[in-house]
């Protein structure tokens, strides 16, 4: 005789209790066994109770009665499981990965441009040393003259984000002032590198359509000459200015910038002409977060420029004409302002100081403007 099979739910837990040798029906009645048959026997009293009723019936399945509970069970968890993926897909959709909201829009960036007049002729320079007796010679070249002051951290800011603020500010007014391609008007990629990409549409109107409205002026940005009217007359530039830093806010540094330029500058169509100097203070408000200073960029809050020789009521907002040596100013007043007017900024112009000679110390005094 054969042995019988395993049990419908495996061997019990005790093997001592399976078959033997010499018991081959220890599986009989393994309660599996008995919830597992197909058919099930009558009681007495139910084989009594109807004359010549079989002795046996069929049972349902046994797991008829499990399958509604259990699928229901299924059912309830998928459901769970794909309004989940579903409200993972809309939040997903709404925030990017790696995206933060976004704030609101950065102020635009206020500027303006002072003309200083000078009071006569312009002087010309020396070719090989054009800054020599003048304020100029005792300044730095170049970026040399953009120092960083001290850095210490802040109630909100580290030491380490207060020095990416003021290297980011030097690195713009290098590139805004001193860079002979930026100067020349053949390139300013790597000044927009440097803005805020909220205020780039800003930036792009005023280098491709400036206008003197107190928000789109090309010069407000950088420093631009009209490469048809002068150009550059050597490549030394001579710098002076500082820098401060403060925390307006939890999450912003603010960084204050007053540096005087001063270029040696000659006519474009006359290459063998005495250079004369054209002197640029400019005195801006940068503005950083913890996404700016992470990026190296920066948002620029206001630009103030004082420049001279230029005439009054010039155009300024493209390029800067400055009056070049042996011109003198235009005689009579400066041309009328429109109060009424709300397209343009007016014709707003000072005078250029003559520069103090120098003598005690070597000091000199900055060009100024009296409005």
């Amino acid at each position: 005789m054969n042995r019988p099979g395993q049990p419908p739910d495996g061997p019990p837990d005790n093997p001592g209790d399976g078959p033997s040798g010499d018991d081959d029906y220890g599986y009989v009645f393994d309660d599996s066994f008995v919830r597992a048959a197909p058919i099930q026997e009558f009681s007495a009293s139910e084989r009594t109770a109807t004359e010549h009723a079989p002795a046996v019936r069929d049972r349902p399945p046994p797991a008829a009665g499990r399958t509604g509970p259990r699928l229901t069970r299924q059912v309830l968890i998928l459901a769970a499981l794909l309004t989940v993926a579903f409200l993972v897909a809309v939040y997903l959709g709404v925030s990017p990965p790696g995206q933060t909201q976004a704030g609101p829009p950065p102020r635009p960036a206020r500027m303006s441009l002072v003309p200083l007049v000078p009071p006569q002729a312009v002087r010309p320079t020396d070719p090989d040393r054009p800054f020599d007796a003048t304020p100029a010679a005792q300044y730095a070249t170049g970026a040399a003259g953009i120092n960083l002051p001290g850095a210490h951290a802040t109630a909100h800011f580290d030491e380490a984000q207060v020095i990416a603020a003021l290297s980011t500010a030097k690195e713009y007014l290098v590139h805004s002032s001193l860079s002979p391609e930026v100067l020349a008007g053949r390139e300013e990629r790597s000044v927009r590198l440097l803005v805020d990409p909220a205020q780039a549409d800003q930036f792009d109107a005023a280098l491709r359509r400036p206008a003197a409205d107190g928000l789109h002026a090309a010069t407000g940005w950088l420093v631009r000459l009209d490469p048809r009217h002068a150009v550059l007359a050597g490549p030394d530039i001579r710098v002076q200015g500082v820098l401060e830093y403060t925390e307006t806010g939890p999450g912003t540094l603010e960084v204050t910038t007053d540096h005087t330029f001063v270029y040696a500058v000659r006519p474009a169509a006359d290459p063998g002409s005495d250079p004369s100097l054209l002197v640029v203070r400019r005195a801006l408000r940068l503005s950083f977060d913890r996404d700016a200073l992470r990026a190296r960029q920066l948002e620029l809050l206001s630009s103030r420029t004082q420049a001279g020789p230029l005439p009054c009521g010039e155009p300024a907002a493209a390029h800067l004409r400055p009056l070049l040596a042996g011109q003198k100013p235009p005689a009579g007043r400066p041309p009328a302002t429109d109060p009424y007017a709300r397209e343009g900024g007016g014709a707003v112009c000072g005078t250029l100081a003559e520069p103090r000679p120098l003598g005690n110390g070597g000091t000199g005094r900055r060009a100024d403007a009296s409005a």
